[in-house]
């Protein structure tokens, strides 16, 4: 399965040099907060495409009072041999500007690093998702779309590229009818292509969910709340690319004044209820949100472990928050069992001690790691 070896970071976030060289499978961080535990784990997140697991903007991620620029590198032990992946800003251009490599060389494209490693991670601004709107949630969703369909994110990009075009021409009042009826085509397209995908992993999702993959934590149902999937499952992509697509056209009023195309794959939202009880999770407290939320994250893993024959790297921060200490030791079990290479962050060593003798332990703190006995 595939490791990380090394890692290397200089002038990012608060690190203005380090090199790491993990020994366990479990590695714990510790620390109080701002002390830098969840860099390490941002710093290995965007290793894989996509923004990272703050979402951070790419001008947000260079050392304050570094020299302006940042990079990160891993090398990784993969089935076929070691790969060398790397990402920073760009020797030239703007501050956001950021470039991939992939064994010294530019990559043709993201996937051929998502082919190699898949992360997931939990953060604690996840113990949120339920609670606020709707943007959080399809990001979430997309992330677990995109670890085992990478093709996933160039159907959104291209679908939100196309939307955006649409939306000015619109609020510029501008009645190019072929122009919006190309922009329309595209994202009909896209967004049944997007659809599909998610459609696709959530039903595969809930049947290792029903399986009780999760073991202590309870089983979650997963559902999306979004027009486009109703098509879909009652009729031929064709048939939802023609009404989207008519529906777009007929809505152009609508969304002119609305700013806003009100009807795309950008309006999904994911449901999320306690297979058991039916409770969805918007109305359960918050220990059993993170519960099902834990739960999702770990039958995930395994279904990329199932589909990709190998796990996934599991970026874990402060997950013990909000769990009580059987969930917590439930968590530990889990993490030993499926074997992932996982990092994991707290502030107290002392609800680690279930990991002992699997885990190594980091305390963090001035930019530098110090390995705890």
């Amino acid at each position: 399965m595939p490791r990380l070896q090394r890692l290397i970071l200089t002038d990012f976030r608060n690190y203005a040099s380090l090199t790491w060289r993990p020994s366990a499978a479990i590695s714990v961080f510790a620390g109080p907060n701002g002390a830098g535990k969840t860099n390490l784990l941002e710093a290995v997140s965007v290793l894989v495409p996509g923004r990272g697991l703050r979402g951070a903007r790419n001008a947000d991620l260079p050392r304050i009072g570094g020299p302006g620029g940042w990079a990160v590198a891993g090398r990784f032990e993969t089935a076929d041999g070691h790969h060398d992946i790397g990402t920073g800003s760009a020797p030239e251009g703007p501050p956001d500007r950021r470039i991939f490599r992939l064994d010294g060389a530019a990559p043709r494209s993201q996937a051929e690093i998502a082919a190699r490693i898949a992360a997931v991670w939990l953060t604690p601004q996840m113990d949120r998702l339920f609670l606020e709107g709707l943007t959080g949630r399809r990001r979430f969703l997309d992330r677990l779309v995109w670890t085992l369909e990478p093709g996933h994110a160039r159907e959104m990009a291209a679908h939100d590229t196309a939307m955006g075009n649409r939306n000015r021409i619109l609020a510029e009042g501008r009645q190019d009818r072929a122009w919006l009826a190309g922009l329309e085509d595209a994202m009909a397209r896209h967004a049944i292509a997007a659809t599909a995908a998610r459609a696709a992993l959530v039903a595969r999702l809930n049947n290792v969910l029903a399986a009780g993959i999760a073991g202590a934590f309870p089983a979650a149902r997963i559902a999306l709340a979004c027009p486009i999937a109703e098509r879909l499952a009652n009729g031929s992509a064709l048939m939802a690319e023609d009404w989207l697509r008519a529906a777009l056209e007929a809505n152009r009023p609508r969304d002119a004044a609305a700013r806003s195309a009100l009807l795309g794959a950008h309006r999904t939202d994911m449901v999320l209820t306690d297979a058991a009880s039916g409770t969805p999770a918007a109305l359960a407290s918050t220990g059993e949100q993170k519960a099902l939320l834990v739960g999702t994250i770990l039958a995930h893993a395994a279904l990329i472990a199932e589909t990709r024959g190998f796990p996934p790297l599991l970026l874990l921060d402060e997950p013990a928050v909000h769990l009580d200490p059987d969930r917590r030791a439930a968590l530990f079990g889990a993490l030993i069992a499926l074997g992932a290479q996982t990092l994991i962050t707290g502030t107290d060593t002392e609800i680690f001690a279930p990991l002992a003798g699997h885990a190594e332990m980091f305390r963090t703190g001035g930019g530098a790691l110090y390995p705890l006995s």
